[in-house]
């Protein structure tokens, strides 16, 4: 998608009383520094949408026993990563928290308990984005974490619950990537224009023909939808994040998508926008 086809997604989308949700394929922690298609596209997103009153992300670098919300006043900058330049170790993201959110996220996810947490903070698969998205970190934002234990669908069926957050203008961002095997990484390919092996190629297509016809089951099932899913799904933690935002597409919503390429043959950057 092109820049030009975002600001009229964006502009539709301006003034509804109900807020989009976003998935976003993060891809490197790099991203964060670079003003690159992909940033440039984050950044177009935050300044087109209406402003959130709050932002929730669910990030595929927070994994735990049982499900937990950020619900400190002054979330820390994780710098959840090694081997990349100091600049990058540098960034802080000093967005609030919102623990008056949290605690209603915690009352209304019932039967599922939620335990508030007091000592993550913001990992890179959060800050990473929401610095292009809302670069002057004016917005309030909690992260909520993957529970391992769960199962597919037991995520989409949890992620339901948080479907009123949309009525109370809080813009809610899983934070992952469709196809995402660092293992078979292509790195000197890494700045080769739309570099995918065949097989990625593929399952990227599946993905997006499944996401386009609303054949949710099928997604959550997804270690059936196709040959290579395990290829490009090796472990789920990347790709769960897209469930939680599936799960709050109402049945009139509509999807686009955007950074829609692969890097490195076994990583996309494919992203979406519903609403």
């Amino acid at each position: 998608m092109k820049i030009d086809d975002l600001k009229y997604i964006a502009e539709k989308f301006k003034n509804t009383q109900k807020m989009p949700v976003l998935f976003i394929g993060h891809g490197s922690p790099m991203n964060a520094i670079e003003d690159n298609e992909f940033t440039k596209n984050w950044n177009l997103i935050g300044k087109s949408i209406q402003r959130p009153n709050a932002i929730v992300c669910i990030s595929a670098h927070w994994e735990t026993n049982g499900t937990q919300i950020t619900a400190m006043e002054n979330p820390k900058t994780i710098h959840d990563f090694g081997g990349f330049p100091k600049e990058l170790f540098d960034v802080e993201y000093p967005a609030k928290g919102n623990q008056k959110l949290a605690e209603e996220i915690k009352n209304t996810a019932a039967p599922t308990e939620i335990i508030l947490d007091y000592n993550w903070g913001l990992d890179h698969g959060a800050w990473s984005i929401l610095k292009h998205l809302y670069p002057n970190a004016n917005i309030p934002v909690i992260q909520l974490s993957l529970d391992y234990k769960k199962t597919s669908n037991s995520h989409y069926e949890f992620a339901k619950n948080l479907n009123f957050l949309r009525h109370k203008g809080i813009l809610v961002i899983g934070s992952g990537n469709l196809v995402h095997n660092l293992k078979m990484i292509k790195w000197d390919k890494l700045n080769e224009s739309e570099y995918g092996y065949e097989w990625a190629n593929e399952i990227s297509l599946i993905f997006k023909t499944n996401i386009i016809n609303g054949n949710h089951k099928a997604l959550i099932d997804y270690n059936n939808l196709s040959r290579y899913s395990n290829l490009a799904i090796p472990t789920p933690e990347h790709y769960l994040p897209l469930l939680y935002t599936l799960a709050l597409q109402d049945r009139n919503d509509s999807i686009s998508f955007f950074n829609d390429k692969a890097i490195g043959g076994s990583l996309t950057m494919t992203s979406l926008l519903i609403n």
